[in-house]
């Protein structure tokens, strides 16, 4: 029971962190170095920036889905595992995270 509710804790509390500080770390630039861009970098740069992270969203989804089914499967059988199950689905959201991050430096 204290496993579970420790689990719990440190899950809600990695989140919380992790929406606070990529806000951050993106208004957190150097207002002084403006350059122009000519308009066909700026729409190749969005461009990329919408690959990046609809690329990391699919790969994230159909990870989560094959870990989801695997998870189910293990649950039924194993009731004890929940916790390190939870943690396993979550981890595949960093590869979103990841991807987030990635188009925020391509758009810099």
């Amino acid at each position: 029971m204290i496993k579970s509710k420790l689990a719990t804790k440190m899950m809600v509390g990695g989140t919380f962190l992790a929406v606070a500080a990529i806000p951050a770390m993106a208004v957190a630039q150097d207002a002084a170095v403006k350059v122009a861009v000519a308009p066909n970098v700026a729409i190749a740069k969005a461009v990329a920036a919408a690959v990046t992270m609809s690329i990391a969203a699919m790969s994230a989804g159909y990870a989560q889905s094959k870990i989801g089914a695997a998870a189910a499967g293990t649950l039924a059988e194993r009731p004890e595992a929940g916790t390190n199950l939870i943690v396993i689905t979550a981890l595949t959201e960093i590869i979103v995270l990841m991807g987030f991050v990635i188009a925020f430096m391509i758009n810099a």
